[in-house]
């Protein structure tokens, strides 16, 4: 069973450079077949500028779901993006990830019902990240574990997801001691079964809430296919001044919750609780 129309949630915040960056990335997948949707958490114009050139440019199918900027509250504008769509699949991953060309390809092919896919990612240090132009995004250099060496990468094990040979891939990904866990930067399923847990948890702010979701999806019955080796995107790098070691430890007691639970819907989701008296 293979999706009919996949949408690609890009979550964004005041980042207009770099999502720059990860939309000249979907310019170039193989499959042209998605729709572009961007979750934004209350960026201000500069990141508008950006999303209309590319719509300008005809290459993209866009639509930008904005919410006021109101602190962190990525689940709120994910589950906007979940609630409205008409997409049946959707790929999950952020503004400041550059696909590789064949991430939607991929997706599409090893999607199955009743699993996620977990793909892979490499964090890039901050001088790769502004290194990189629109035109070696284009040439498709950036996944080259060389050129990316020649810039400043470290030459490590990380790049090993940069293999090309498929059996390698394949066989990578069976060895890896990595859990399929979802991850916000590369990471689908189909819209159906997100609605069927109620979205994202709200109760969670920054750390750990994509973990949380994966985790209901297990709960729910869902599986979770390993592909790390498969499909990658880049990391660009950038600051985390919303995290903060007491939002981390709140939601990890969520996450802790969860699993003793076994539950899988999110309370305070897409379906919002019952005001008091209603």
């Amino acid at each position: 069973m293979s999706p009919e129309h996949i949408g690609v949630v890009i979550t964004t915040y005041n980042a207009p450079l770099w999502l720059a960056k990860v939309l000249a990335g979907y310019e170039q997948q193989s499959d042209s077949n998605f729709t572009t949707l961007i979750a934004d958490d209350g960026s201000t114009a500069a990141t508008r500028k950006v999303i209309d050139h590319f719509r300008d440019r005809c290459r993209l199918r866009i639509e930008h779901v904005w919410q006021e900027d109101g602190g962190f509250r990525k689940c709120r504008i994910l589950n906007r993006a979940i609630a409205d769509t008409a997409c049946d699949y959707l790929v999950f991953t952020d503004g400041d990830c550059i696909p590789e060309p064949r991430m939607i390809e991929t997706h599409r092919q090893l999607a199955a019902p009743g699993y996620f896919l977990s793909g892979g990612y490499i964090k890039l240090t901050m001088a790769v990240s502004q290194t990189i132009t629109e035109q070696d995004i284009q040439r498709g250099v950036i996944f080259d574990r060389d050129w990316l060496v020649a810039r400043g990468q470290p030459r490590n094990h990380k790049l090993w997801k940069l293999l090309r040979e498929p059996w390698k891939k394949r066989l990578l990904n069976a060895l890896t001691p990595a859990a399929p866990s979802w991850n916000g930067m590369n990471s689908s399923t189909w819209t159906r079964d997100l609605r069927a847990i109620n979205g994202f948890n709200e109760d969670m702010p920054y750390g750990g809430l994509d973990r949380e979701l994966g985790e209901r999806l297990w709960n729910y019955g869902h599986k979770s296919k390993q592909i790390r080796f498969s499909t990658v995107c880049l990391h660009l790098d950038h600051s985390r001044g919303y995290a903060k070691p007491e939002i981390w430890e709140r939601n990890r007691r969520i996450r802790q919750a969860v699993k003793q639970n076994r539950s899988w819907w999110a309370d305070n989701g897409i379906v919002k609780p019952a005001e008091p008296g209603s």
